[in-house]
C-alpha cells in the first residue's frame, strides 16, 4: 500500500452523511450554548453561538446565528 492510499475511500458514501455530521455539530452548539446559558457563563449569546459555530467548522451567517440563537431559546428550561 503507497502512502496515498490510507487517504483514500475504497467504501462508498451513504446519501445523507454530510447533513447528519451537520446535524450533531449544530446540536452540540446548542446544547453547549444552551448549558452555558443556564448556568449563566454567557454575556452575549448570539456572540457566543457565532464563536462556537465557527469552531465546529459551521457556517456562522447572520441566518445560522439566528437559527442556532432560536433553538437555545425555545429549549424547555430545566425546571
Amino acid at each position: 500500500m503507497d502512502a496515498g492510499a490510507e487517504h483514500t475511500r475504497s467504501e462508498p458514501v451513504e446519501d445523507g452523511h454530510d447533513e447528519a455530521e451537520r446535524g450533531r455539530k449544530l446540536e452540540g452548539v446548542i446544547e453547549q450554548v444552551r448549558a452555558d446559558a443556564l448556568l449563566g457563563n454567557v454575556d452575549d449569546v448570539r456572540r457566543m453561538v457565532a464563536e462556537r459555530l465557527e469552531q465546529a467548522g459551521l457556517p456562522a451567517a447572520e441566518h445560522d446565528v439566528d437559527a442556532v440563537v432560536t433553538a437555545v431559546g425555545d429549549a424547555p428550561s430545566g425546571g
